[in-house]
């Protein structure tokens, strides 16, 4: 292994085992206001740099949550710095995941005429990583307006496939959908041509279970929620790259009830990792999955990519509690209603 793809994984597993501790978690949920939780991370935890120039006295949810978002980023874009052979790569797939996130964010946001919400809510921190014109696409205020901003964005050809209804709306999860599937193309293009033997089967391994349990909380979500038919659920999925096979997808799309779905997930392969995990609600289990193996690559694979981005998902995870754990304190949840939603 050369000594600059042993030292990305040293690095990450030198992160890994400043993560946040049992004892971190206890006295977060001890405490009694955003403030407190600001002061612990600050004083205790590898987030002190991070925070170094938030004031106690005047802390404001979303800042901290935008600081711990930008440090992050910057964690990962340093370890991409590393000579890994994937690196760049995995850099792209976290730069286009953000994108697309910013996308689909403002589409709900024109669904809604609420664009002026865009700005306010977008990572600073990341307007210098893309080429996206980001002030230029806050001023849109209709669809043909947003395509021309990304009218040279390798985004575009998708997002003209798709127009407004006649009540002005737009098909947005359908859109999400065909631009995950882009992002993942070029994921697993990168993945054909710079990993071999074990570090290729390890990461479309991870990343194939991860989206089957997308594909999973997906149809739950558009059974209970929007009471959809199974032809409009298939056609919001994102199959290309799962592992579960079409016709027991095509079984989950037409079940009666959840239980039905749980019992054909459970069936297959990756599914028996429902029994696995705790969870309370069924929108936990996709998030405790990606977890669940992302912590078991930081300590067992030999593989730096795969190490790399087990790190970002992990961190990622914590980041959530976080944001959870503020959340809940803000609004005076029980502390083991809290503690239940938290992946650690």
């Amino acid at each position: 292994m050369p000594n600059t793809s042993f030292a990305v994984m040293t690095k990450a597993r030198s992160k890994f085992g400043k993560r946040l501790t049992d004892k971190d978690y206890n006295s977060l949920l001890a405490c009694q206001s955003v403030a407190e939780v600001m002061s612990y991370l600050k004083s205790y935890t590898r987030y002190s740099k991070a925070l170094e120039d938030m004031n106690e006295r005047d802390v404001h949810r979303g800042r901290l949550e935008a600081l711990l978002r930008q440090n992050l980023f910057y964690e990962f874009d340093s370890l991409c710095r590393y000579d890994s052979s994937i690196s760049s790569g995995l850099s792209k797939y976290i730069i286009e995941s953000i994108e697309v996130e910013q996308i689909v964010r403002f589409l709900i946001l024109l669904n809604s005429n609420s664009t002026d919400k865009f700005i306010y809510q977008f990572p600073s921190y990341f307007a210098s990583h893309t080429d996206i014109d980001i002030n230029a696409l806050a001023n849109a205020k209709n669809y043909d307006e947003f395509l021309s901003v990304l009218s040279s964005s390798p985004y575009h050809n998708i997002l003209k496939e798709f127009e407004p209804d006649e009540k002005g709306r737009l098909p947005v999860s359908d859109i999400e959908t065909r631009l995950y599937e882009y992002v993942y193309s070029n994921l697993y293009q990168i993945i054909d041509k710079k990993a071999k033997g074990v570090e290729k089967k390890e990461l479309k391994s991870m990343f194939s279970t991860i989206i089957d349990y997308n594909i999973f909380s997906t149809i739950l979500r558009l059974k209970k929620y929007y009471k959809l038919p199974p032809d409009v659920i298939k056609n919001s999925l994102m199959v290309k790259y799962s592992n579960i096979n079409k016709r027991v997808i095509d079984q989950m799309c037409k079940a009666e009830s959840s239980g039905e779905v749980f019992t054909i997930m459970q069936s297959t392969n990756n599914g028996r990792l429902i029994n696995k995990i705790g969870y309370v609600y069924a929108s936990d289990i996709s998030p405790r999955v990606k977890y669940r193996l992302a912590r078991k690559n930081m300590r067992f694979s030999n593989n730096p990519s795969v190490v790399m981005i087990s790190y970002m998902f992990v961190s990622e995870t914590e980041l959530m509690n976080i944001i959870c754990l503020i959340e809940g304190i803000r609004y005076k949840l029980d502390t083991k209603k809290i503690q239940s939603l938290l992946i650690y």
